[in-house]
């Protein structure tokens, strides 16, 4: 679970504040946060699947297990991240989600600690600290991409409608 819990965290956190500072659209924020539950999760569970594969240590059994899990836990976690965004104005939505994805990384990072007989505040802030460093990259990435592709003029290219909807 902890894999899947961190990563569909972190991973949608990122989409959400990424494609909010590019777009400022709800609708995008929502489709960034469906598809990265989905792809992302089956990606993760691939991921898990060939990795303990690979090891030559376990049953078949486990292996699909392990993967089911990761796709269940992160489509999951990702997904709980639509409350928000779909209940809430945008701004409210993005702190709301913020506020969500940190107490869920502190919580588990709380837990994994204690179970390792780790001192937690170690585990909470390092952990705490790099999904910060996501969201912060995503915000900025978000920003420049909109700048620099927000003054394209498109009209003279030869795109497709949709592609030009986008844009």
């Amino acid at each position: 679970m902890g894999f899947g819990l961190t990563s569909g965290v972190i991973t949608t956190l990122g989409v959400i504040i990424g494609l909010h500072s590019g777009t400022v659209s709800r609708l995008a924020v929502l489709v960034g946060i469906i598809v990265v539950a989905i792809a992302d999760a089956f990606s993760d569970a691939m991921g898990i699947h060939v990795s303990e594969e690979a090891e030559h240590e376990h049953t078949s059994k486990e292996l699909w297990e392990a993967a089911l899990f990761t796709f269940m836990s992160k489509m999951v976690i990702a997904l709980s991240f639509v409350i928000p965004v779909a209940l809430l104005d945008l701004h409210a939505a993005i702190l709301a989600s913020l506020a969500w994805g940190l107490f869920l990384i502190t919580i588990f990072s709380f837990f994994m600690a204690r179970s390792q007989k780790e001192k937690p505040y170690k585990v909470i802030a390092e952990h705490v600290a790099v999904t910060l460093l996501v969201i912060l990259i995503a915000h900025y990435l978000g920003d420049l991409i909109h700048e620099t592709f927000s003054t394209w003029n498109f009209v003279h290219l030869k795109i497709s409608p949709f592609a030009r909807r986008i844009f």
